[in-house]
């Protein structure tokens, strides 16, 4: 507990000075700027973000984040008034001066322009915090910053730099405290918002706790990006069913372009950002995280009591899903991933012919939209010619409870 913090550094400092002439002259100010490093350290690293901005923002569009000082209810008690607490965003170089600094510098310039970004910092008697609330926060312009090569909008990471002056009584200690949000990526428009999600989503999960603003690798082992995709799925579409083994050997196949390695093969490979979120798709205008983002939007709005059913079996390549269909009876269907549309989701079936030849057809995708419209289940019902879920389960019993019930009479 640091109730007595100040005290007792007070009292280190009067023995200090009470053994002055034992010490030299030399020896008393290193020893004394010794003590004022130490308590400075300990303070700063107690102001820290609690409520974090999103890390995909939106100009014109409200915020709220929150910062705490964990020392601040011991050491403000006789603070004659608040510490006003101000947000200012920064651009990735000013982060990594101040980071090298070990935050002793102060910031020279925003980079954009904050509206309601001072607040105070006040200690609840009640929860015994003290926290400054930024619930009104908007930032009306960014300032851009010179990319790099190829670099988009979207790739250009900032933060939100929180700082405050406060000072230390009885001693009449000054202390700059200043604390970073995680990385921000800025945006003006809605159409850049899955792009953005991209670079925050790979900054999230293969950067290093100790680094350099915002340093983060450019390629990963694809084991990490497998428990990445998969638990960005999970929590986004709130299911606890994740992807499977077969899942994961589909989207290698899709981001490597490589159909011909086997699920051992790519164990060992290493996938890159542009890989990730630059490259086109071979015949298809846009990335891999374009298209997966896609599945999760509609798996999340239209198909999570399917999913979490495991009625969908979603991502796998229409090639592998002729192989499975062509040597079953007639009727029998499965559901698939679209590969030509965003955001899609496709129903493929066999046809038997009187000469026992087989053929297999897929349905038009269907859309959020579509599902919004009229629901999976219900147009699964409709399709006479579907008769069993592959691979033998009569359509009602899988899809029976997903029905929904059908008006009566002329309606």
């Amino acid at each position: 507990r640091c109730e007595n913090l100040v005290e007792v550094y007070s009292q280190l400092q009067q023995q200090v000075m009470a053994a002055s002439t034992e010490l030299g002259p030399e020896l008393l100010p290193r020893l004394l700027e010794r003590f004022h490093e130490v308590l400075s350290s300990l303070v700063k690293s107690s102001f820290l973000v609690e409520k974090q901005p999103p890390q995909v923002l939106k100009t014109q569009t409200k915020f709220q984040a929150s910062v705490r000082f964990l020392l601040g209810p011991q050491l403000l008690k006789a603070a004659p008034k608040p510490y006003m607490v101000k947000a200012d965003m920064v651009t990735e170089k000013q982060a990594r001066e101040l980071e090298l600094s070990n935050y002793s510098n102060t910031l020279s310039e925003s980079t954009g322009e904050i509206l309601h970004n001072m607040v105070a910092l006040e200690t609840n008697p009640t929860s015994g915090t003290c926290c400054a609330n930024f619930k009104n926060v908007l930032l009306k312009k960014i300032k851009r910053c010179e990319r790099k090569g190829s670099e988009s909008v979207t790739e250009e990471k900032c933060a939100v730099l929180f700082s405050t002056n406060i000072t230390l009584t009885p001693s009449n200690i000054s202390i700059h405290l200043q604390v970073l949000s995680l990385p921000i990526v800025v945006i003006v428009h809605g159409n850049q918002d899955n792009n953005a999600k991209a670079t925050v989503l790979w900054d999230n999960a293969f950067s290093d706790i100790e680094r350099v603003p915002f340093v983060v690798a450019e390629r990963v082992p694809w084991d990490k990006m497998c428990d990445t995709l998969n638990l960005k799925f999970m929590a986004e579409v709130q299911t606890t069913k994740g992807l499977l083994k077969e899942h994961y050997f589909f989207l290698a196949q899709k981001i490597f372009n490589d159909h011909s390695a086997s699920p051992e093969d790519f164990q060992s490979r290493h996938v890159s950002w542009a890989q990730f979120n630059k490259e086109i798709l071979p015949g298809r205008g846009f990335t891999f995280w374009q298209w997966f983002d896609g599945v999760l939007d509609l798996t999340k709005r239209c198909l999570k009591s399917y999913w979490s059913d495991r009625l969908i079996m979603g991502f796998i390549s229409k090639q592998y899903v002729c192989k499975l269909l062509s040597m079953e009876q007639d009727g029998t269907f499965l559901l698939r991933f679209s590969d030509s549309e965003i955001g899609g989701v496709t129903i493929a079936y066999v046809i038997r012919g009187k000469d026992g030849s087989s053929q297999v057809e897929n349905i038009q995708p269907f859309s959020a939209k579509d599902l919004s419209i009229r629901s999976l289940g219900d147009r699964i019902r409709d399709l006479g010619q579907l008769r069993n879920l592959y691979p033998n389960m009569p359509k009602d019993q899988a899809f029976g409870s997903h029905y929904n019930k059908e008006q009566t009479g002329k309606d």
